[in-house]
């Protein structure tokens, strides 16, 4: 495998957080600042850019921290940046300090993460993405200011074997904070939507 695949509507942008991740974030930033209105007060302008550009470097520094591979922010039809909800895409290897370790079989680490189900507080289940074994989860995070985590929000993640490479686990983790109360209708359409996306993953092979 070589990659994956994902259909996100044209309002969500893709930020690449191993190579190329300045770039994607100036033109997300020049973006947003170009559709500032040119008799917007002056006084304003600088405090707002400033705010944005913080909480969007804050997003980067604290996906990349987890070492994940793409950061994906939904925008605004005026380009603004909103950081109610997110895509983190990452990958786990297993066994990685263990050089003699044999490879682990994807059906038995599926079987033990659902032996966690309600253990943690979260929503285990599992299927198949793209021909792959996945496992769904859907958990509840606590706000936490210490980590950079002001607010509660609500998580799905797919963790999906790497066909071919039972070491390599592929994880999409999607949060939002929805409209305040992270099981209103908000967050409710929002996780369906979530769930539609990942029905359109796909591997990139060769």
């Amino acid at each position: 495998m070589t990659g994956y695949r994902v259909l996100l509507p044209s309002q969500w942008e893709q930020i690449p957080l191993r190579r190329g991740t300045e770039g994607a974030v100036r033109r997300l930033l020049d973006a947003a600042f170009s559709a500032i209105p040119d008799n917007a007060p002056q006084d304003k302008i600088g405090p707002y850019k400033h705010e944005l550009e913080k909480r969007l470097r804050a997003a980067v520094a604290q996906a990349q921290r987890g070492n994940a591979l793409d950061l994906y922010l939904p925008v605004k039809p005026t380009a603004q940046v909103n950081l109610g909800a997110s895509i983190v895409v990452s990958e786990e290897l297993l066994r990685r300090h263990r050089k003699d370790a044999h490879p682990d079989d994807p059906t038995q680490v599926a079987i033990q993460l659902l032996s966690q189900d309600g253990d943690d507080g979260g929503d285990w289940s599992s299927g198949e993405i793209d021909g792959a074994l996945a496992v769904r989860r859907e958990h509840v995070v606590q706000g936490d200011p210490d980590k950079g985590i002001e607010l509660a929000s609500r998580r799905v993640e797919y963790i999906v074997s790497v066909p071919d490479d039972p070491n390599r686990w592929f994880i999409s983790a999607f949060s939002t904070v929805g409209d305040g109360d992270l099981r209103d209708d908000l967050s409710e359409a929002l996780v369906e939507w979530f769930d539609a996306v990942m029905a359109t993953f796909r591997w990139r092979r060769g």
